[in-house]
C-alpha cells in the first residue's frame, strides 16, 4: 500500500455548455468516482473497455457490477477480446453473466471473418443512468492505481461528464452495440461533440476532424499521446502549422510499454524538429494520456492515439470541446507534465548512435501494424 500524494486525489473541473466536466489525471480517484456512481445507480450501467483486467481493481468492478445487476439494474459490459484476452478470466465473465450482466466479448477470433480481429474496440466509455458518463484513456487495471502499483502506475486523463451530453454518450454506446459503426453525434450539444473515427462523410472521420483543426490553428497546438506514429499527411499538417508561427508541442512517453512504437515515433523526430516543432519525453512513468489543445478554445480527450491503428483501423471515441474553461484546464495539466519531461533538442538528436537509428528504421517499417 502506497500513501496517496496530492495529485493522486486532485481533480479538475470545468463547465461547458450546460455540462459539468470533471477531469481525472490519476486512476485511484477515477475508479473511486466510477464505483461510487455505479453503487448509487437506479436504472442502468453500461460499460465498455479495451482492457478489463482480472486483478484487484478489476475484481472491485466485477463485484459492484454484479451486485447492481442483482438489484435489477440494466448492466451491460462490453470488453475487447484482444485487449483483455490475457488479463480477464472466463470465471469473472461467468460471475457477471450469472448475476444477469449482459457481458459481451467484442470481435473475438472468427475463422470465417479473420479480418475482424485486426480491428479492435479501443473505446472506454461508461454510462450511469442519465446522470453521468465517463470517457477517456484509462483502462480498468491496477496499472493505473498508485495505491497498488506505487510510482510505476500509469499517467492518464479521463472525463466524468454530467448534463445533456450524457444522452449523446448513451446513443454512442447503443449504436455501436447494434452495429451502426458510422453513427455520428447529432451536434445537439453546443460546444461538445462526441467523435468516432468512422463516419458517413469521411471514412476516417477523426483524422479528418484533426486535420481541419491543425489547419485552423493560430496560436498553439499542444499534443499529448502515448503512441505517436504520425502518417505523412499528419506530419505535413503539424509542420505547416509550425511554419505559420503556431506553438506546436508534442508530449510523448520517455518510458514506453511498447518499444516498437517508441522506435517508430523517434523515426519522425528529425523532420518535426527541423520544422520548429518542440518534442518532450515524459520521464516519471508510462504516459498514456491522449489530449489535444488548439488555441484557447478547442480541445479533445478520448481514446484515440496518434498512430495508424487509432486513426485508420480501430474503433475510438473522443470528446471534442469548444470551451475556453476546459481548454485552460487541460493546458494547466499539460504544462505540469512538461515540468516532468525532457525536451528533445535538434543538435543532440542528430548525433544519436547508429543503433538508435536502426531501431527507428525497424519501428517505422512496422508502423502500419503497431
Amino acid at each position: 500500500m502506497v500513501a496517496e500524494s496530492k495529485r493522486d486525489t486532485e481533480t479538475f473541473t470545468a463547465e461547458c455548455a450546460g455540462n459539468d466536466i470533471r477531469v481525472f489525471v490519476e486512476g485511484d480517484a477515477l475508479f473511486d468516482a466510477m464505483l461510487s456512481d455505479f453503487a448509487s445507480a437506479k436504472r442502468r450501467i453500461w460499460l465498455e473497455s479495451y482492457i478489463f483486467a482480472d486483478d484487484a481493481i478489476g475484481q472491485e468492478f466485477v463485484k459492484v457490477l454484479s451486485d447492481c445487476s442483482r438489484r435489477g439494474l440494466d448492466v451491460r459490459v462490453r470488453v475487447d477480446a484482444l485487449g483483455s484476452k490475457f488479463g480477464f478470466s472466463g470465471g469473472s465473465a461467468h460471475r457477471m453473466k450469472a448475476s444477469g450482466v449482459r457481458f459481451t466479448w467484442c470481435h473475438p477470433w472468427q475463422w470465417r471473418k479473420p479480418w475482424l480481429f485486426h480491428r479492435r474496440n479501443h473505446r472506454k466509455l461508461a454510462i450511469v443512468d442519465d446522470q453521468a458518463a465517463f470517457l477517456g484513456g484509462f483502462n480498468i487495471t491496477e496499472l493505473n492505481s498508485r495505491r497498488i502499483s506505487g510510482d510505476n502506475c500509469w499517467r492518464d486523463t479521463h472525463f466524468r461528464l454530467s448534463g445533456p451530453v450524457v444522452d449523446d454518450a448513451r446513443k454512442a454506446f447503443e449504436s455501436f452495440g447494434r452495429g451502426d459503426l458510422k453513427w455520428q453525434c447529432g451536434g445537439n450539444q453546443k460546444g461538445l461533440t462526441l467523435l468516432t473515427n468512422h463516419g458517413r462523410a469521411c471514412r476516417f472521420r477523426l483524422r479528418c476532424h484533426l486535420k481541419d483543426r491543425f489547419n485552423a490553428a493560430r496560436k498553439r497546438l499542444w499534443l499529448t499521446t502515448p503512441y505517436f506514429v504520425p502518417d505523412s499527411g499528419t506530419q505535413r499538417d503539424l509542420c505547416r502549422a509550425a511554419s505559420k508561427g503556431v506553438d506546436v508541442r508534442v508530449l510523448v512517453p520517455g518510458k514506453s510499454d511498447v518499444p516498437f512504437v517508441q522506435w517508430a515515433a523517434r523515426a519522425a523526430y528529425s523532420t518535426l524538429l527541423a520544422s520548429g516543432i518542440r518534442i518532450f519525453e515524459y520521464q516519471p512513468r508510462v504516459l498514456h494520456a491522449k489530449t489535444l489543445i488548439v488555441d484557447d478554445d478547442w480541445s479533445t480527450v478520448g481514446t484515440a492515439n496518434f498512430d495508424y491503428r487509432s486513426l485508420f483501423i480501430n474503433y475510438e471515441l473522443n470528446l471534442a470541446a469548444e470551451c475556453h474553461a476546459l481548454n485552460a484546464t487541460l493546458a494547466t495539466i499539460f504544462e505540469s507534465d512538461l515540468n516532468e519531461s525532457l525536451e528533445v533538442r535538434q543538435q543532440p538528436w542528430s548525433r544519436r548512435p547508429l543503433s538508435a537509428r536502426m531501431a527507428e528504421f525497424i519501428g517505422w517499417s512496422a508502423r502500419h501494424w503497431l
